[in-house]
Order: C-alpha cells, then sequence, then structure tokens
C-alpha cells in the first residue's frame, strides 16, 4: 500500500514541491497528495502518512502580533493558508506524523510554536537572501548533534535562498541546527526528539536547488530520502 505524502498547495511554484515527490513514486511506494486551501480538502489530512508545507506568500501577521505595515509587505495576506496549514500541522502533531516545513512553511511552524519572525531582513540582509530574477546561493553552517547533521553528513554547504522574512523568536521546544553566514536561522528541530515525530524545518528551497545546480547536495537529496525513509515507517 503505497504511502501518502500531503503537500500543501501553494499558488507559487507549486509544481517544484510535487515533481521533487511525484518523479520517485514508483520506486519510492509513495503518492503525494495535493492539500489545498483553496479547494479546502480538509478530509485528505488524515489520510496522509507525512506532511509538507510549503513557501510562498508571507503568514497574516495577526498570527505572531507582527506589525501589520512592513518593507514587501504583501497586498493581500492568503488568512486562510494559515489556518489551512494549523490544521495540517496538529494533525502531525496528534498523530506524530513526519513534517517536512519549507521556506514558509518553516516560518509557518515556528508562528505555530509561538516563535515570531522578523517581518523583513533588510537592505544587507535582503541583498544575501531576497530572491530577485532567481534564487541567491549561500553557505550554512550545520550544529553537530543534530537531525540535520546526520542527514547532511556534513557540517557546511551550500544552499538556495528566496525569501526577506526569518526566525526572529524561536518557537517552543524547537532547536536551531543551522544558520547562515550573516547569522539568520536557516533550520529548526525538536530540542528533544526521543519521543517526537520526525521534524526537519529548513528556509532553503531542496526542492528545487537543481537550478543552481544543487541537486546532488545532501541538503537537497538527503533530506528527501530521510522524509521518505521516515513516511515509510509509519
Amino acid at each position: 500500500m503505497k504511502k501518502r505524502i500531503g503537500i500543501s498547495f501553494s499558488k507559487t511554484n507549486f509544481e517544484y514541491y510535487w515533481n521533487w515527490f511525484a518523479e520517485r513514486k514508483l520506486q519510492d511506494d509513495i503518492e503525494p497528495v495535493e492539500l489545498s486551501f483553496v479547494k479546502n480538502n480538509v478530509d485528505d489530512i488524515s489520510s496522509c502518512d507525512g506532511f509538507v508545507l510549503t513557501g510562498g506568500i508571507d503568514i497574516d501577521p495577526s498570527l505572531y502580533n507582527g506589525n501589520n505595515v512592513y518593507n514587501k509587505r504583501p497586498d493581500v495576506f492568503q488568512t486562510e493558508r494559515d489556518h489551512f496549514e494549523e490544521k495540517i500541522f496538529r494533525c502531525a502533531e496528534e498523530n506524530k506524523l513526519p513534517l517536512l516545513g519549507i521556506c514558509r512553511g518553516f516560518q509557518m511552524v515556528n508562528v505555530l510554536l509561538g516563535g515570531k519572525l522578523i517581518q523583513d531582513l533588510g537592505t544587507s540582509g535582503n541583498k544575501i537572501h531576497c530572491k530577485e530574477e532567481s534564487d541567491k546561493e549561500h553557505e550554512v553552517t550545520i550544529e553537530k548533534n543534530t537531525l540535520l547533521y546526520d542527514i547532511a553528513g556534513q557540517d557546511h554547504g551550500k544552499v538556495n535562498s528566496a525569501h526577506h522574512q526569518a526566525i526572529d523568536k524561536l518557537g517552543n521546544g524547537l532547536k536551531i541546527n543551522s544558520r547562515s553566514e550573516d547569522g539568520v536561522i536557516e533550520g529548526f528541530e525538536w530540542e528533544d526528539r526521543s519521543r517526537k515525530p520526525f521534524l526537519l524545518c529548513i528556509q532553503w528551497h531542496p526542492e528545487r536547488m537543481f537550478r543552481l545546480q544543487l541537486e546532488n547536495s545532501p541538503l537537497s537529496k538527503n533530506i528527501r530520502s530521510r522524509f521518505v525513509d521516515e513516511i515509510k515507517k509509519i
């Protein structure tokens, strides 16, 4: 029986997340499932064995007591998406299912666990991290004795970047596993993994690192492989 990976729908670049798993569905016996706030297919959430929270538009600042006006603020927030993805996260939490958070998904998990966001990185930060015509590229340093270090097998590496927000206050029960050269938090996981399901949240986009010829990086392919392996244990 195929394991089902629920992928939260994003109005931007959703095909990259879908293809990242769909291309391996036969050999891995997995089936991607679109979980869409637009379709509001809430019933499909409970049919999944693991979840990916994807990138996209900024989270509504009312969820973390942020300012409503800030640099690079979108014209309209997708608050319905925020609430839909909270249902996904709570399902993963309650049923101890693996979850991978990417970019916005990384920020969403932090917010849902009581964390706060830097609403804009400013001129110097955006020069390093914010996407222009294409993704940026920079180094990250990985903390030893973390899940990410176990997965990557190295203490540094290159990743892509396409964000103007970042983690400010870390959410409850979380531990930082990586930072960029300018100190921006690039990943986190559970502080105590002993009785917790798989959780890995990262600021970069492993699903489209091929655009920078980094598809064979352990910070892309190893993350996907480990996530799939965790789901197959369910």
